[in-house]
């Protein structure tokens, strides 16, 4: 028995056969019995595609020194390169934060720049 609410989501919308996302219909049985969806074989890990980027607010990369910029950019090129998503914590920079500002400031008051170039914004190519 198939439940339909109006703006539930919770549904696979492309399956017509209405089994839960990360559900997959059992070959053979009746729609909507007991036992007529199992959960979907889990997906293969992603290799490769971690990103290379490293973006920090413009302040905080002007107070740096070359090297550092430098080590944290080849930290983070050598991490994506491996496929991974995050780069050493021995990179990891400190007082790039204000002392009570909160992720909100962080992100809309500051000016994300990236490391190894400065002149652009953190998302542009």
């Amino acid at each position: 028995m198939a439940f339909k609410m109006k703006g539930f989501s919770g549904l696979a919308d492309d399956s017509p056969m209405n089994c839960w996302k990360g559900y997959e219909r059992v070959p053979g049985t009746a729609k909507g019995a007991k036992g007529s969806c199992r959960k979907s074989s889990p997906m293969p890990k992603q290799k490769g595609g971690g990103t290379t980027k490293t973006c920090l607010p413009a302040a905080k990369i002007r107070s740096m020194s070359e090297s550092e910029r430098n080590k944290l950019v080849r930290a983070k090129k050598k991490s994506g390169k491996a496929g991974k998503y995050r780069r050493s914590s021995k990179t990891n920079v400190k007082g790039a934060r204000k002392k009570g500002s909160t992720l909100r400031d962080w992100f809309q008051k500051e000016d994300w720049r990236q490391v190894n170039n400065p002149s652009k914004k953190c998302g542009e190519k």
